[in-house]
């Protein structure tokens, strides 16, 4: 068989057009893109980090968030990967975090004796709100800390990689 001079520079035009961008791409690669089988690369366990919103005063929705407190990781413990909390109370949710008011203060109790990688964080500009409505200071239970906006707290937490679950 006679190829022409027209053929030839045809077939090494598509040959080249071919070959050109697989060598660049296997290049820019390396050489794991070419093996035949994908290999499973152990994926880098970082902390598992998360943030539960409060914003209601419902005794069964502060229940149901402690019991995703308790449960989750117990979860990751069992993987051996660590695992944080972050607890925000704004708007109606303070109570849970009220030393007056909150109708879930013994379980707190127990949840923090159970999970040590948990931080409750409570609104300061909901706190001050209530103070001004209730002419008296509001006394939270021991351990929480203030951050200035519970929402804002969110926010920030999520844009950090937090992950979110609401109760």
């Amino acid at each position: 068989m006679h190829l022409s001079r027209r053929e030839l520079t045809i077939a090494a035009g598509l040959i080249l057009a071919f070959m050109v961008p697989l060598t660049v791409t296997l290049l820019l690669t390396g050489s794991e893109a070419a093996s035949p089988k994908p290999q499973a690369k152990a994926a880098a366990v970082g902390v598992h980090r998360l943030v539960l919103p409060i914003n209601t005063d419902d005794p069964t929705t502060m229940r149901a968030l402690i019991s995703t407190s308790l449960n989750l990781p117990k979860y990751y413990q069992e993987r051996n990967e660590a695992f944080t909390i972050e607890v925000v109370a704004y708007n109606a949710g303070v109570h849970m975090l009220r030393a007056d008011t909150s109708p879930v203060k013994d379980m707190l109790r127990v949840l923090r004796t159970v999970n040590s990688n948990i931080r409750f964080v409570v609104c300061d500009a909901t706190k001050l709100g209530m103070e001004r409505q209730e002419g008296r200071p509001v006394t939270l239970i021991d351990g929480v800390d203030l951050v200035p906006s519970g929402p804002g707290r969110i926010i920030e937490l999520q844009e950090a990689g937090w992950s979110y679950i609401r109760s």
